[in-house]
């Protein structure tokens, strides 16, 4: 009777040592469903939304960042750098003159690239988030997919700056499932969206500084997350400008680390 107890028990631990990463996640009730994040933007001062798109119920409930504060007046600057297109050193210069922390979300082609741009990020205080290795479509694979993704950018980067924490992550082109979300919360990462944003990838599409600047002043808003892509002449050319703007209105530039309270509207 011993050796039948035992052996259900045995049984038992193993079937339990199983249900880890992928099993993990079966075991839940998470949707598969794709979604390409979307939002309506600010106009006015007003707050932008993510109500209408369908999946705002599942940002919050996997603890991502779409909104800060709406009762404060603060800004959270955000760049994702998939590859270096020459205006990196001259965006660090900007926020290091203007006293402006940011956080750039890399991809493994730039940490392969630009070793020194990511240790200046890192020494000049700046966050360093993930935005994966390859910038897969993460509602496209596996969990342990999505977890090597993350894991060849934490550990490279840790190597160049020493930095072994990273806790932010990007969803590569802003595609994304409820199970992706959660792999990577599983990993330790808090997803990060954004409430201020425009077309500025695309590098051939270069309309001015001004342009750049009107597209962002006039979206901010109270816990505004902004996007910008360090490949475009015209944020390089208005960055300063728009952190003039912003604080002339009483914005304060703060860390996501500072983040506190999430809003989803």
């Amino acid at each position: 009777m011993k050796r039948i107890f035992a052996l259900w028990l045995c049984v038992a631990v193993m079937g339990m040592l199983v249900v880890t990463g992928e099993s993990a996640l079966a075991a839940q009730t998470v949707d598969e469903q794709p979604y390409h994040f979307g939002f309506k933007k600010s106009k006015g001062g007003e707050l932008p939304s993510i109500a209408q798109e369908g999946f705002m119920h599942l940002i919050e409930k996997q603890g991502g960042i779409f909104l800060g504060d709406t009762a404060k007046k603060e800004i959270f600057l955000t760049f994702d750098n998939g590859y270096e297109n020459g205006y990196t050193p001259k965006v660090l210069d900007v926020l290091k003159a203007k006293k402006v922390p940011a956080a750039f979300f890399v991809t493994g082609h730039f940490v392969k690239d630009q070793p020194a741009l990511m240790r200046r990020m890192a020494s000049e205080g700046h966050i360093i988030g993930n935005h994966s290795w390859s910038h897969p479509d993460m509602s496209t694979i596996s969990s342990t997919e999505i977890r090597s993704e993350l894991d060849r950018v934490r550990n490279a980067s840790a190597e160049l700056t020493g930095q072994k924490e990273m806790k932010y992550v990007r969803p590569p082109r802003g595609i994304f499932s409820e199970k992706a979300l959660a792999s990577c919360r599983e990993a330790g990462y808090t997803s990060v969206f954004w409430s201020v944003a425009y077309k500025d990838w695309d590098t051939n599409i270069q309309q001015g500084a001004d342009y750049a600047y009107q597209q962002v002043i006039r979206q901010l808003h109270p816990g505004a997350v902004i996007l910008l892509h360090s490949v475009s002449k015209d944020n390089t050319e208005a960055l300063a400008s728009i952190i003039d703007e912003a604080r002339k209105q009483g914005y304060e530039f703060k860390s996501l680390d500072d983040l506190k309270v999430k809003h989803y509207q």
